[in-house]
Formats: structure tokens, sequence, C-alpha cells
């Protein structure tokens, strides 16, 4: 039985979900043109599974579907790929309940999530997902001209109290606001990653009730 068909009976047989039960990295990769990329799927559930490496292209590919990739079972030395796929790119080893896929030559338009899934009885598992971003040239932050300033003389104050307590620095308002930043990041890139999975459900929930 041809891998797709496969994948798409096992859908009408289960529930999608998302499950810790693969443990998936990285979350996310910014990588440059033409490098070479590792993803990396683990199962703590049970020995030696079936582990599937799908893609959801990013926007705007009009290409948005959960794409079938490759699998490699770990008692066959040949992986199986999903159709239109450039097999010269990807490169899937095993090692125990591990998977490991490579992604050659990395383009732009490999940017999307990439997941790893297992096929139960009766259910689907996924893993969290791997938010890739190909560019050509990585982002860089300008750096501000520091701007010299000629300190103002004055006449000293001989009845001026000396301020207590610490000042509140520019280093300390810096920091809080790195921090904020990068919680609000990671929540973003959660809830980008939380609404693919919820969309992939809902696709094979509707399969399951045609």
């Amino acid at each position: 039985m041809q891998p797709r068909l496969w994948l798409l009976l096992a859908a009408q047989l289960a529930a999608l979900q998302g499950c810790s039960a693969l443990q998936q990295t990285p979350a996310y990769k910014l990588a440059l043109t033409n490098q070479t990329v590792k993803l990396s799927c683990e199962a703590k559930t049970s020995a030696n599974p079936r582990i599937y490496w799908l893609r959801r292209r990013q926007p705007p590919s009009s290409d948005s579907h959960h794409e079938f990739l490759v699998v490699q079972d770990s008692l066959k030395v040949t992986p199986i790929y999903g159709e239109d796929v450039e097999k010269e790119k990807l490169i899937v080893s095993r090692e125990g309940s591990s998977s490991t896929l490579n992604l050659i030559n990395v383009k732009p338009s490999d940017s999307g999530v990439y997941f790893c899934m297992t096929i139960g009885t009766p259910e689907l598992t996924f893993g969290t997902g791997t938010q890739l971003s190909v560019v050509d040239v990585l982002p860089t932050t300008a750096q501000p001209t520091k701007k010299t300033t000629r300190k103002k003389m004055g006449c000293r104050n001989p009845n001026r109290v000396p301020q207590k307590g610490p000042p509140c620095g520019h280093l300390t308002l810096g920091l809080l606001l790195a921090g904020v930043l990068i919680l609000l990041v990671s929540l973003g890139v959660a809830i980008h990653l939380y609404c693919l999975r919820r969309k992939a459900q809902l696709r094979f929930m509707r399969q399951f009730h045609k």
C-alpha cells in the first residue's frame, strides 16, 4: 500500500492530536540559503515506531496542506518518499526510537512547519513542530549612533542632599524590555504552531466524517 493511501486511511480512523510522546527539536530554526538543516524526533511511548515526516509550507505558497515527505522503518534500509518530493534534498536516518531528518541545500521555498508523526491504534500522534525560515541574508540590527554631549559646568550646591536608594538606570529598563520581547516572540511562535495543529485536526476530522 502506498504511504499516502495509508496515511489517508489512518486519518479516517483516527483523531489528530499533538502529544509530548513525540519530542521534536528544534522548535524554531533560521537558516541561510544552501545550508543543511537537521531536525530530530524521538518517540517516548513505544519502541522503534514508524516515524513519518510531514511539511506544511509557509505562505505565500499555495501548497498549504500537510505534505508527506519521507518515512524510514527501523527494520528497512531504503526510505519511502512522498510524491513529487526531491529525494536528493532529504536524508533520513533512524537510531532506536529516534528519527533524524536532514534538509540539504535549503531554499526560501522550503520554509514552513515540519512535523514528525506516528500512526497508532486508533490515533495519530504528532510532534510539536519545527518552524523553519530560510532567508538569503540574515537580518541585522542597526546600531544607534552615539551622540557626544558636552557636560555642563555648574555651581555646586553645598546644601544638596544626596539621593537615597539605587537609581533606576537604563540598563535595568533595557533588560526588562528584552525579557518582555523574548516572552512575546515565544508566545507568538507557540500560538502559531497550535493554530497549525488545530487546522490539521479539523481537516482530518472532516475527512473522517465524509
